[in-house]
């Protein structure tokens, strides 16, 4: 069902977007994680069959689809940071919006867990001793760093414990600047502790040989996404 209303909402805002022009061609940014999970190799297909444009897929952060956005160098995006979303409504670079599914964030890490977090269903308890236990030199977490909903999400976490981490003054904090699956990559190597979209991590876990998903479940780790057309007027 979820498939289905994410090939409509395409759909329609395409036939929008497009009505009375000649153009063929769809470019949609979306993040890593969407990317990595292999969801779009399942429905972009579907959809350029039904509707008859071709999609070009642009995978990025959710900040740097937004940025792609603004520029006009994009027709849609499917991102998951509700806040960066409405702002780009409010800056009427978007001008609709529609929540078409969601998955939810885990925290993974080494299977030795030095930080003791496994079995928690609270993230920020989770990433309070994952800090501790790194201050000590028993442990490391690795960033995304890149402005995707998954980093906005995780710098939220961390101010909710008073913390402003970064690879200049903690140690055990590393900062990857990468996709979702090259985080989780780096992670294994490293035996680090991450934060990771769930559908990224079942679409790579049997590669992790070295990782275990230690922490679910808790509300704060929801993770909606939505689609946004960016606004025609702006670039006709």
């Amino acid at each position: 069902m979820i498939m289905i209303l994410i090939v409509a909402v395409l759909g329609v805002f395409t036939l929008e977007l497009f009505s009375g022009s000649q153009r063929s061609i769809v470019v949609l940014a979306t993040t890593t994680s969407t990317y990595d999970s292999g969801l779009l190799d399942y429905l972009i297909p579907r959809f350029e069959a039904r509707y008859g444009f071709e999609v070009r897929i642009i995978s990025v952060g959710t900040g740097q689809a937004i940025e792609i956005a603004k520029r006009g160098d994009a027709d849609l995006i499917l991102v998951h940071s509700r806040r960066l979303e409405l702002e780009l409504i409010n800056s009427t670079y978007g001008i609709h919006r529609i929540g078409v599914m969601y998955n939810d964030f885990v925290i993974i890490g080494p299977r030795s867990d030095p930080a003791g977090i496994k079995g928690l269903e609270n993230a920020t308890e989770a990433f309070r001793r994952i800090a501790e236990m790194g201050a000590r030199g028993n442990s490391i977490f690795i960033s995304r760093a890149d402005r995707s909903g998954t980093h906005t999400l995780e710098l939220e976490i961390w101010e909710g414990l008073g913390l402003t981490p970064s690879k200049e003054s903690q140690t055990w904090y590393l900062e990857s600047g990468s996709g979702m699956g090259a985080v989780l990559r780096m992670a294994n190597e490293k035996g680090a502790y991450t934060l990771t979209d769930r559908a990224t991590w079942l679409s790579l876990k049997d590669q992790l040989k070295g990782m275990d998903l230690l922490v679910q479940g808790d509300l704060a780790l929801l993770n909606p996404y939505a689609v946004v057309l960016v606004n025609p007027e702006k670039y006709p």
